[in-house]
């Protein structure tokens, strides 16, 4: 058989096989509830959104994790229980008093009660999770380098080595300077962090703990601090007396640089929550194409456009990594440098 005949042979099964596929998604979508029309903006909310239970698939019994909810009562002081008294075949339902409102959140069902919520949700479990897997990527990277010492890397090491060198020469030292030493342990924090969690949201099931506003504004706090404690004189000297400009317009851009402080973090808490929620909705809503149109003339599209954007949004994982670490360290850049 020719290599022409058998590429085609390829595309045809590969074309067969995902046919094969959407027609019983579709049909699979057929089958519900006819009076329950498919929502897919509802749907890709809801996968994106944070939640106190973690669904992986459709079963009453191992499709879902129910995580611990851990509360504090004003009038009844710590309160512990699973999640899973909140539901009744995925029915919402009220226990001990409490409910989860219509945006998720829990609450009293007495108006004077007031709640104090720390539990374990879907977002921090799998922030958990992510910091975990940091821990033993760089312990087998450190074992790599005892064992590899005057020798090539191998393993783990082989595929950290190159992205921590890329951020500590390429971003660290090329943008800080001779300071950048100092800070290049919070810049790779920074960036595995947030790298790993963007991985780990494009898997099916995952939480979406870098689309969370919340978590991206504890990591800009971080840098707004980072920047400030370490600032210098010259720093300072350009917030509160501008060299350069007359004395008389101080009053107008010293509040104009103050604000300018929080508007820089602000920036990169928006950035890194919209980039990623757009693209898990945009992935998400192409999907549901599928399940809405109920068609396999629709599918097959449905299947190589999710497809593409999975792709595209593996490179942006790295992309949005690479440009909160970038602008961190230019932040942290005009905080230390040198008058000149």
């Amino acid at each position: 058989m020719s290599t022409n005949a058998l590429i085609q042979k390829l595309k045809t099964a590969v074309l067969a096989l995902i046919l094969m596929v959407t027609s019983f998604g579709s049909a699979f979508a057929s089958s519900g509830n006819e009076d329950e029309k498919f929502n897919a903006g509802e749907m890709a909310l809801h996968h994106v959104m944070d939640a106190y239970e973690w669904h992986l698939y459709d079963s009453d019994h191992y499709g879902t994790f129910y995580l611990p909810i851990i509360l504090y009562s004003n009038t009844r002081g710590l309160l512990t229980f699973s999640s899973s008294n909140f539901y009744d075949h995925h029915e919402l339902v009220e226990y001990n008093g409490l409910k989860l409102d219509s945006h998720g959140h829990i609450a009293s069902l007495d108006p004077n009660e007031e709640i104090f919520d720390f539990s374990i949700t879907k977002n921090v479990a799998s922030a958990l999770f992510s910091v975990v897997l940091l821990v033993l990527i760089f312990t087998s990277a450190a074992k790599g380098y005892k064992k590899n010492e005057g020798k090539a890397p191998s393993g783990v090491q082989s595929f950290v080595e190159p992205l921590i060198l890329f951020v500590r020469d390429d971003i660290a030292k090329t943008i800080i300077g001779h300071k950048y030493e100092k800070f290049v342990p919070y810049l790779l924090t920074l960036f595995f962090f947030i790298f790993i969690n963007n991985l780990l949201g494009l898997m099916p099931g995952a939480a979406n703990v870098t689309g969370n506003i919340a978590v991206t504004l504890v990591l800009a706090v971080f840098t707004l601090i980072v920047t400030n404690i370490n600032g210098n004189k010259n720093y300072w000297q350009h917030i509160f007396a501008t060299p350069g400009v007359p004395f008389w317009l101080l009053p107008i851009m010293i509040p104009i640089e103050l604000i300018g402080i929080f508007t820089k973090p602000f920036a990169l808490m928006v950035r890194l929550f919209a980039n990623i929620t757009a693209g898990h909705i945009v992935i998400l809503s192409i999907i549901g194409l599928t399940f809405l149109f109920k068609s396999i003339f629709i599918a097959p599209a449905s299947v190589v456009l999710g497809t593409a954007m999975m792709f595209l949004e593996l490179m942006v994982a790295f992309i949005q990594a690479y440009v909160f670490t970038l602008l961190s360290s230019i932040y942290i850049s005009s905080a230390v440098e040198d008058h000149h």
